[in-house]
């Protein structure tokens, strides 16, 4: 394989770990008795222009699916991140009612609904029928297929350009970031703006977060990588701003190339942090490796542990990075008995390549475990808050990233 973006032969390993099910491809009862469909999970680093990539093994079609079961909505958090990004945006970007706003993944209306409620134009373009659904029943306007240059070529040719284009967490879920990149140099006006989030792959070098990857996730992005894409398609970025959200993300904001606005000091300053970090050196990389076998041996031995001494640990969260995590930890059944979820989507269902059921919260209330070990470790603070009356019941919270660590009652 070559590199996504730039075609240079793929030599740096990342790491790999083995054979994984499609993270978000959920089990039905039906599904049980059939053999899983396994695919290799292998990161590697372009040496040209260090975009880090995990080898393709399957396509956006078999991932992205019209029963996906990921709905931001279910996250309070990620719901008032959405809700403070617009009140910024509006004022900071001057978007009237007659401005156009172009979400691309626009999930179940989770954001769009802001922009909404302020009578401001706005389109989502949402593959999944399942998630794109719930926001038009919110009166949100969704086209239902992926993101490409040949759609947003589509929409230019019937005059519907965007004043700003929103992608959140989209840009590494893409195969043919070329193309999505283009895409977006398509549909934005001549003095548009694009604001887009995404993981950082810094922290999650950095902070051991091997878990976060995951078939679903084509890219993992430096500023660096972002922008030679940018500047190869005729955009570029001028500001770019840290963020917390899922374990340590960026949110950058891109123009036109020809856009009069001056790159600020963000960009530099941050650049230059990733040169001293080593983005450009394949050493920087090889520690995840080491990282991930370290915990997933402590996670195992914790959990054989803790059963052997009649301790019961069960899950929180059938999130895709529980299932990256307990497939390569080799979590079963016995040590793990249920995953709770508060996403309708997903419960009466079972975590792909392991099998362990999903179960509504109304059975954790009535049977809780002694140990509850909560697999979104980037939202355990909002989880914790929602479950307060397992705490007062005596209940253990735990997490498994960057340590297998018990969490302040």
């Amino acid at each position: 394989m070559n590199c996504r973006h730039c075609g240079s032969p793929l030599d740096w390993e990342v790491i790999d770990l083995g054979y994984s099910p499609l993270a978000n491809s959920y089990l039905p009862s039906i599904e049980l008795q059939s053999e899983e469909r396994l695919f290799p999970l292998r990161v590697m680093v372009c040496n040209g222009c260090f975009l880090v990539q995990t080898v393709d093994v399957t396509s956006p079609e078999e991932i992205f699916k019209s029963d996906y079961a990921y709905f931001s909505s279910t996250s309070r958090s990620w719901l008032e991140h959405a809700t403070k990004f617009t009140e910024m945006a509006v004022s900071r970007f001057n978007i009237k009612p007659e401005s156009r706003v172009i979400e691309i993944a626009s999930n179940d209306g989770y954001l769009l609904r802001n922009f909404l409620a302020k009578g401001i134009s706005c389109i989502g373009i949402e593959p999944t029928s399942s998630t794109a659904m719930a926001a038009v029943a919110q009166g949100i306007p969704v086209i239902v297929e992926f993101f490409t240059e040949r759609l947003a070529e589509r929409l230019n040719s019937n005059g519907i350009l965007a004043d700003m284009i929103i992608c959140n967490n989209v840009y590494a879920h893409v195969q043919d970031i070329n193309d999505f990149t283009r895409g977006l140099k398509a549909l934005l006006k001549s003095n548009g703006v694009i604001s887009m989030e995404f993981q950082y792959v810094l922290d999650l070098i950095d902070n051991s977060q091997f878990d976060t990857i995951y078939h679903e996730h084509f890219s993992y992005l430096s500023l660096t990588t972002v922008l030679h894409i940018f500047d190869r398609f005729g955009l570029r970025i001028w500001h770019v701003e840290r963020l917390s959200t899922h374990g340590g993300s960026l949110r950058v904001y891109g123009c036109h190339s020809s856009d009069v606005r001056p790159p600020e000091e963000s960009v530099q300053q941050l650049l230059d942090e990733e040169a001293s970090k080593g983005v450009n050196r394949s050493e920087y990389y090889s520690k995840l490796q080491v990282e991930a076998d370290r915990i997933s041996t402590e996670l195992k031995s914790h959990l054989s542990a803790r059963f052997h001494q009649g301790i019961r640990t069960e899950a929180y969260g059938a999130a895709a990075k529980g299932v990256t995590l307990i497939t390569y930890a080799k979590i079963d059944k016995e040590l793990l008995p249920r995953i709770f979820d508060a996403a309708p989507s997903k419960q009466g269902k079972y975590i792909p390549g392991s099998s362990i059921p999903i179960r509504p919260l109304t059975e954790l209330f009535d049977d809780p475990p002694d140990e509850l070990l909560i697999l979104p470790w980037n939202i355990a603070r909002e989880i914790i808050y929602q479950l307060k009356p397992l705490r007062e019941r005596g209940v253990k919270f735990l997490v498994a990233i960057p340590s297998v660590t018990y969490l302040p009652q």
